[in-house]
């Protein structure tokens, strides 16, 4: 039978402590989003592409399995940013944070470009968890700007589907 000493005790409650602290402060999943609110954010999304005047952009909303719920290409959006928009919603729901945390890690170079090796993980900025009382109900991308421009338009769906 294994007996622990006290430095393995105080070892092994360490682990368990930061485990479950670090488990907590990973947003979980809620309800898939549904229409009504994935219109709700791609709409804020275009109004602040037209707002700031940005390139016309494609906006996509997908559930927290990455399935696609709402999708709007502005007219002229170039054709590649259709499905960069869809990665970037698929990365930001299913790896549960902004894209922009893998463009980081990848900039950084050395040990964050294993990024680049997660299937479905997108490291370019524009998309975005969104959420619903605190849980993660699915993800927008969007792409036809630059990374940042794409990350401002994307925070207005964000917001827009957390205000009340």
């Amino acid at each position: 039978m294994f007996k622990p000493d006290f430095k393995t005790l105080v070892a092994i409650t360490a682990l368990a402590c930061a485990s479950l602290s670090a488990q907590a402060q990973v947003p979980q999943y809620g309800a898939n989003v549904n229409l009504e609110q994935a219109l709700k954010a791609l709409n804020a999304a275009v109004a602040e592409i037209r707002k700031q005047n940005l390139p016309p952009m494609a906006v996509a909303v997908v559930d927290t399995a990455g399935l696609l719920v709402a999708f709007e290409r502005m007219d002229n959006t170039q054709t590649g940013s259709v499905m960069v928009a869809q990665d970037k919603a698929v990365s930001a729901a299913m790896f549960r944070r902004s894209t922009k945390v893998f463009q980081d890690l990848v900039a950084g170079g050395g040990a964050g470009t294993r990024i680049l090796g997660l299937r479905g993980a997108s490291p370019v900025e524009g998309g975005l968890p969104l959420t619903v009382d605190g849980k993660i109900v699915g993800g927008i991308g969007l792409s036809g700007g630059s990374s940042e421009q794409d990350g401002v338009a994307a925070k207005a769906g964000v917001d827009a589907l957390a205000a009340k």
